[in-house]
């Protein structure tokens, strides 16, 4: 029996800014697993559509969206300065990109049209094929992997969450308020939960983690007994 049969799927849903990406990468270093960042790549389509005409004044123009799809080619390549894979779109790094608040401020919009949801979802259960992956999003346990083995479900006070994204892009430099990102993370909130397609809720067989007052540190003990528990022969 080869290792891949002893890897499992792991499941990381929630909201916006609970800080996701950053848990499941952890989660795949630790583990040796691979990492896949969902959400940047909705981030990524977000990001083509805007600089190719098809969301204009923070109106999103789905069939324009929907006629830019077959013009993008998603990849993520690891980056050894830090520790993770960037992704790029049709061979441009668009890491930094991605993480801005005007793309912040329309990817749930995006995110909600069905063909866009239908490209991506497919190129996540290929990418996550062979085991041994952690992927993060909003409906990675009900959608994209309903079989995973384990599966997660994140969440923390809005205002916690709000902080944490605005100390993010002020160090990065960027001029926004508290105010405004809470707005943007109640909005996303109310659009991911209310969505026709996929919306974010939790899978029944997924385990809370409210992690609105807890360390990373403490996450990684709170996750690593929970995964010895089910991977337990």
């Amino acid at each position: 029996m080869s290792d891949t049969d002893h890897k499992i799927i792991i499941a990381v849903d929630g909201f916006s800014s609970c800080g996701k990406s950053t848990f499941a990468k952890a989660i795949a270093a630790r583990l040796g697993y691979i990492f896949i960042d969902t959400g940047a790549m909705y981030r990524a389509v977000t990001l083509f559509a805007l600089e190719n005409g098809a969301i204009v004044s923070g109106i999103v123009d789905e069939e324009a969206v929907e006629r830019l799809l077959d013009r993008i080619a998603i990849t993520f390549r690891f980056n050894p300065a830090r520790g993770a894979s960037d992704i790029y779109v049709n061979g441009d790094l668009v890491e930094g990109k991605i993480r801005t608040i005007e793309v912040s401020n329309c990817v749930s919009q995006v995110s909600a049209i069905p063909a866009v949801r239908k490209k991506l979802v497919a190129m996540q259960q290929e990418m996550g094929g062979r085991r041994g992956v952690v992927m993060d999003g909003r409906d990675i346990g009900t959608v994209v992997f309903p079989d995973a083995e384990l599966k997660l479900f994140m969440t923390a006070d809005p205002k916690v969450r709000a902080q944490r994204r605005y100390d993010e892009l002020t160090a990065k430099g960027q001029h926004v308020t508290l105010e405004e990102i809470e707005r943007n993370v109640r909005e996303r909130d109310a659009a991911d939960m209310s969505r026709a397609i996929s919306p974010l809720r939790q899978a029944a067989d997924a385990v809370v983690l409210d992690n609105s007052h807890m360390t990373v540190d403490e996450q990684m003990e709170w996750f690593m007994k929970l995964f010895a528990e089910r991977t337990k022969k």
